[in-house]
This record gives structure tokens, sequence and C-alpha cells, in this order.
């Protein structure tokens, strides 16, 4: 048996549904691939496949091994395209997703810069929350945080984006500091409409983690309208820190409760698997790969307080 054309066969079956689906995408007969995948589960000892008359659904085994064998198959793909990416040159026009507020402080100027490098490419960017469908929206890559992308994508890290709870120095010289989390419920917390779980905080402190209730005066869809807000003495936000490290660094804010950790993200470049990777996709990410090396700029802020650095390493420390 061929692993690698059985392995190829099944995961095309899982994705299309159908074996036909999976032939036409193959290009080879549905006699083939139904062979491939029985040689497969033969081998593997395991069914893979429910089979009715009108539908095909991998069962729990196939489940786990489709998520393992389109990653291999990923991976391999990549690994053969590296051999033409240096004597390709990277051209046409390349769309990306990629997010609002982060997108307009951070990545608009690069885009230029990368443009300059590279002139026979042309970028369209979508700036939005919305996480996108990259194959069926026909993007060719997204920059997300490390939890809005599928399994099945590729996903390069670009930079860690730390989170914090803050409010501005006005608010705390009328309201007070909160001495703990659970004291956040007495306070005035501008929440995010979009988030499942905006009225909900939570975090945690060496290993201890709560979720606060928590209410306020405004709700908004905008990390820049709710900023502005705080700015303005409404009450306490939590953000990820490029969108208040300069302004923490410059006293307008203040970070609250410097000792608890909320969630972090990573902010990843990530792009279908199973797809011949353009050489403009593989510019891009190693563009914005380098222009993001080494500790953020958003996060220079830190130095001002030891103690954060201490107990705040980089997500996924």
């Amino acid at each position: 048996m061929d692993r690698l054309s059985a392995m190829q066969a099944f995961v095309a079956v899982v994705e299309a549904g159908s074996f036909v689906g999976a032939a036409d995408e193959l290009g080879v007969s549905k006699t083939s691939i139904s062979r491939l995948v029985v040689d497969l589960e033969s081998h593997l000892g395991a069914r893979l496949l429910q089979r009715t008359t009108r539908r095909v659904r991998p069962t729990e085994a196939g489940e786990r091994f489709f998520a393992r064998a389109s990653l291999l198959l990923s991976d391999l793909e990549e690994a053969e395209s590296e051999v033409t990416w240096a004597t390709i040159a990277p051209s046409g026009l390349l769309r990306v997703s990629v997010p609002l507020s982060f997108g307009q402080r951070y990545l608009a100027p690069l885009f230029p810069l990368y443009r300059e490098q590279y002139p026979d490419v042309q970028l369209e960017v979508s700036l939005t929350d919305h996480v996108v469908d990259l194959v069926n929206e026909g993007f060719d890559l997204a920059i997300r945080g490390a939890w809005q992308h599928r399994e099945t994508y590729v996903a390069r890290h670009l930079a860690p984006v730390r989170v914090v709870i803050c409010a501005s120095p006005a608010y705390v010289a009328k309201h007070g500091v909160p001495q703990s989390p659970e004291a956040l419920t007495g306070h005035n917390c501008l929440t995010k409409i979009s988030s499942a779980t905006s009225e909900i905080w939570t975090i945690s402190q060496a290993g201890d983690t709560v979720s606060i209730p928590v209410r306020g005066s405004m709700r908004a869809d905008s990390d820049d309208v709710l900023v502005t807000a705080a700015l303005a003495g409404e009450g306490i936000v939590v953000m990820p820190t490029f969108m208040v490290g300069d302004d923490i660094a410059q006293g307008n804010l203040v970070p609250l409760l410097l000792d608890w950790q909320y969630r972090p993200l990573t902010l990843m470049a990530v792009y279908p698997t199973r797809r011949y990777l353009s050489a403009k996709v593989r510019t891009f990410v190693e563009f914005m790969q380098k222009a993001f090396a080494g500790e953020p700029a958003w996060d220079r802020w830190m130095d001002m307080f030891p103690e954060v650095r201490k107990g705040h390493g980089s997500p996924g420390e």
C-alpha cells in the first residue's frame, strides 16, 4: 500500500464528504479512492469512515487521524514548495484579512514597505474583526489571534499580545483602585459587545483563576470607542496592550491588578493548508515576522513596572 496516496485519498474524502468528490479533486477514479481508503483502514486496524447511502462521515478514530494526516500533508506540501520559492518572484493580487484596530495602528504603515520590496504584488486588505472563511471568501491569508483559526490552517507566530486592565488617573482618583479581582464588581467596567465573555473577565494568578462578572455604563463593538471612554474617565477597560500601551507609558492610563494575568494571545499569520503556498504569501508572512521580531513596541510600558516583567512572560511561556 502506498501510505501517502492512501492518506491523501482519505483526507480528500473527508473534505469532499464523498468518494466521488474526492475522486474529482484528485483526478482519479472512485474505485481507486475506495480501494486506498479500505487499504488504509486495514493497515490501521480501525474504521475511519462511516458510510451511508447519502453521506460519508469520519468516525471518532477517523476524526483524530484526519487532524494529524491533514497537518502532515500540509507540511509535506510546504517542504516541496520551498524548493521553488527562491526562484519565483512574488506577483499578483494578495488578499489579506486583518483585525481592524491592530491593522490601522500597526499594519497599515507596513503595507507600503512590503510593496516597496515586492512591487509586483498588489495588496487588497480587508480590515475587520469578523473571522472570515479564508477559502470560501477568497482570502490568501489572515492575521488573527491564536485561538481564532481552524486547526487545519497553517499558523505562523508574529507577536505576543498581552492584555491589561486599566483606567484613567481621573477615574482612579475618584473611585479608587480595585485591590482584588472581586472588587471589579463595584466598579464601572466598559465592555465589548461582540465578545461572548465580555461581561465575564477571567484572570489568573499563580495558577488560581477567577471569573468576575462585570457591568458598566457603556458597551461598544469597537476597542477604540472603549479606550476613548476610558481616557475620559468613564470607567475601567480590559484591552490588548497594543491598544493602550502608549497611553500607559504616557500616564494617560493606569494599569490595574498587575499581579493578575488576563488571558494573553499570540498574533498569528494564518493561511489554508493543502494548498500551494505562493511566493507572495510566503514573502508577506516572512516580512511581517521580521517586522515584529523582538519585544513588541506596544509593551515598552512594562519597563516601568518590574512586577509585570516578573509575573507576565510571553504568551505560551
